[in-house]
């Protein structure tokens, strides 16, 4: 095992887990997006990690509304409002926790046509975390 390493955003050391402002500075600048495409970018990102993120789908609500058929882009205030809220879920809350050795580890998977993507997590009191 490594003293230090970055994990999802996160420096992990045996002094525990902090965000790494190097890493998030990049969700944290994102500008709103200016497309259906931006929207559908973002919302694929923030997404992966909607389990660890309460309220995951009423916050995200005005951004997918945006993605129905037929519906006009109109990146409105309620969308801003949502956007934001889901960068600041992101850089600011313990979505990585640290590993509880007394519970069996799952893996998470995800894959499209161009990558794949593994989060080893552990299921605690219920819910699912990222370690």
């Amino acid at each position: 095992m490594v003293e230090e390493g970055i994990v999802l955003g996160h420096k992990v050391s045996k002094n525990g887990i902090v965000v790494d402002l190097a890493k998030v500075s990049v969700i944290e600048k994102l500008p709103p997006p200016t497309s259906i495409t931006g929207v559908r970018a973002f919302l694929g990102h923030a997404g992966f990690y909607r389990r660890f993120i309460k309220d995951f789908s009423s916050i995200a609500k005005p951004l997918t509304e945006l993605l129905k058929n037929d519906v006009a882009f109109n990146f409105n205030e309620a969308c801003l409002e949502a956007f934001c809220k889901l960068k600041e879920a992101l850089i600011s809350s313990p979505v990585v926790q640290a590993a509880d050795w007394s519970l069996p580890f799952e893996l998470m998977c995800d894959a499209s046509d161009f990558a794949v993507v593994a989060v080893l997590g552990k299921k605690k009191e219920g819910k699912s975390c990222v370690i």
